[in-house]
């Protein structure tokens, strides 16, 4: 793997800690600004919005900068957003800063996915992107414990001064590392567009919406699940998410690793797996020891799930990639966006803490369905092309094969 893959993981590790690291935080922002936690967690999906709205906008605006300068001013917006929510003097104002921070998100990734399965041979596409998500998933390993730990001890303000360093680190990275990429041919937007009218296309977003919503159902009130329904002490969420990161940073090199072999296999079997632990988890939270079990695997089949999803989103738009690359992390977050929102929902309405585990169960189930359809309709798309012998089967001959293996 080209070391140009650790400079964008390196960026990627400053994204995941700011979008993680408020689910350690929440009972002390909401005490701070004196809000509740449900509208404390407005923090997670305001920031999924601005991920959503702003991946396209930004891909397209950006789509004449060469990638390399595109992404470092990226980070430099990720920065600023930072900075906004550590100094932010009331709660709307942190929201703000939130956004700004997450319109830098979406477009980085989708923009940064593109350059890291350029550097690779096409059959390691897949794991090309899993290193990049990597710094995803090891942010939940080392800076979002971290960043929790030293917001309960000196203040949340201070972990969003460091993650505005963090971006700092990054862009140096990104300069250092990451080769000269030569300046995009000019983008027609109606080719772009184009790729949406792939209904494999709008499925495997549609997947990445409900499947990976299905985890931040329970990430967004991590604190409260861990402490008021499965009796831990505040003390030990940090280890607690130390553990769902190191599943998340398994689950995402496993699925990177086995996209590349059968994509749509990986697939099911992440989904099958997420919505099975997902449902678990609030009988889980009566023991201590199978809570501790439930966390990290719900953290690896939830991140299993990134690798093809965003390798079946590029596939499916080759022609035209960097709307739809950039749109697909849009989808990730208006999950996230929806999972918080309903998680709130079923709270306030006096479900409990564990309650939004069963809505994110029947978000992961519902892509897995998705994906079942998917595959039915790519196999009729290929018999009938078949049956022409049209152009279809040169492009999906391979499929079977690659996919379905």
């Amino acid at each position: 793997m080209p070391l140009a893959l650790l400079a964008l993981a390196i960026g990627a590790f400053g994204i995941g800690t700011t979008e993680f690291v408020t689910s350690g935080l929440l009972p002390e922002i909401a005490d701070d600004f004196g809000v509740s936690i449900p509208t404390a967690g407005y923090l997670t999906t305001g920031y999924a919005l601005g991920v959503l709205i702003g991946a396209p906008i930004l891909a397209i605006l950006g789509s004449r900068v060469p990638r390399k300068a595109m992404l470092m001013g990226l980070m430099g917006l990720f920065v600023a957003g930072n900075a906004i929510s550590a100094a932010a003097p009331v709660f709307s104002v942190m929201l703000a800063g939130r956004v700004v921070a997450s319109f830098a998100h979406g477009a980085f990734f989708g923009i940064g996915a593109i350059v890291a399965a350029g550097l690779v041979a096409p059959e390691k596409k897949a794991a090309a992107l899993s290193m990049l998500f990597s710094g995803l998933t090891v942010a939940n390993v080392v800076g979002v414990p971290m960043g929790t730990m030293v917001g309960q001890s000196a203040g949340w303000r201070i972990t969003f001064f460091l993650i505005a360093g963090l971006g700092v680190l990054a862009v140096l990275g990104i300069a250092a590392l990451v080769p000269r990429q030569p300046r995009p041919e000019r983008a027609r937007i109606g080719g772009e567009l184009a790729a949406f009218r792939n209904p494999q296309v709008l499925l495997a977003m549609a997947m990445t919406v409900l499947g990976f919503g299905g985890v931040f159902t329970m990430t967004t009130y991590f604190t409260p699940t861990m402490t008021e329904a499965a009796g831990f002490a505040a003390s030990s969420v940090t280890w607690l998410l130390v553990l769902f990161g190191l599943g998340m940073v398994a689950g995402n090199l496993i699925g990177g690793r086995y996209a590349d072999r059968a994509l749509m296999p990986m697939l099911l079997t992440a989904l099958a797996g997420l919505a099975i632990v997902l449902a678990l988890l609030p009988l889980a939270t009566h023991s201590k020891i199978a809570t501790v079990i439930a966390v990290p695997l719900i953290g690896a089949m939830g991140f299993a799930t990134v690798p093809p999803l965003q390798k079946r989103v590029l596939d499916q738009a080759a022609e035209a990639p960097t709307l739809a690359s950039a749109a697909n992390i849009g989808a990730f977050n208006l999950g996230n966006a929806i999972a918080a929102w309903l998680g709130g929902l079923v709270i306030s309405a006096g479900f409990g803490y564990t309650a939004p585990n069963w809505v994110g169960a029947a978000m992961a189930g519902s892509a897995l369905l998705l994906a079942l359809l998917s595959m039915a309709l790519e196999r009729r798309t290929g018999a009938r092309g078949g049956a022409r012998g049209g152009r279809i089967v040169a492009r999906q001959e391979l499929a079977p094969e690659r996919q379905y293996s």
